[in-house]
């Protein structure tokens, strides 16, 4: 298809999010404000039809896609190429005591190595450019991806033609809608549920 929007999101809040703890590859569900962010974000995008809706494997990126937009979560497509970063020994550390390495790898991943357990930035670009390929060749108007706040990061950076959009952090929920036409890519616009 020459002209497809591909719409992308982080999951609602969790339990972890609220007490600022670094996440990753750890598999909670949404809390009480999550389930609330993405019934609000459904109905930010009232009207809009997804062929076709993705989301990582972890509950709380599934459970979003489904409430954001309105389908048993049976018909989200799980793929494993868009899951969070693994941040290894830093999984359920606090932001603020994460140690120098993390903090500022976390800062300047542009010119900073990854700490030892945690995923390199290569490997990111590398998944997600290889989702978003396979995903532009399909006959899709509108699609829906749901992930992380990590992974999101080259997600977009794909869509907007550099390696990696680092800054700023997309909150929980907030869309960011892209265009893809053959092959070349356009922001149109952040939507903010909440």
């Amino acid at each position: 298809r020459s002209d497809m929007k591909i719409w992308i999101t982080r999951h609602g809040q969790t339990d972890l999010n609220k007490e600022q703890l670094m996440q990753g590859l750890t598999d909670i569900p949404l809390n009480a404000m999550g389930i609330e962010q993405a019934k609000r974000a459904h109905k930010a995008l009232e009207g809009i039809h997804f062929d076709a809706v993705y989301a990582s494997p972890l509950q709380r990126a599934i459970q979003t896609a489904s409430l954001m937009a309105g389908i048993p979560e049976k018909d989200v497509k799980v793929d494993s190429r868009i899951i969070e970063v693994n941040f290894g020994d830093y999984e359920g550390k606090k932001y603020t005591r994460l140690g120098f390495k993390m903090t500022s790898y976390w800062l300047l991943p542009e010119v900073l190595p990854n700490p030892k357990s945690v995923e390199s930035i290569d490997s990111m670009v590398k998944r997600s450019q290889s989702f978003l390929k396979e995903i532009e060749k399909k006959e899709y108007e509108n699609v829906l991806i749901v992930c992380h706040g990590g992974i999101i990061r080259t997600l977009c950076g794909y869509l907007e033609d550099k390696r990696m959009k680092w800054r700023p952090k997309p909150d929980n929920c907030e869309i960011r809608v892209y265009e893809s036409k053959h092959g070349k890519h356009r922001f149109i616009q952040s939507i903010k549920a909440n």
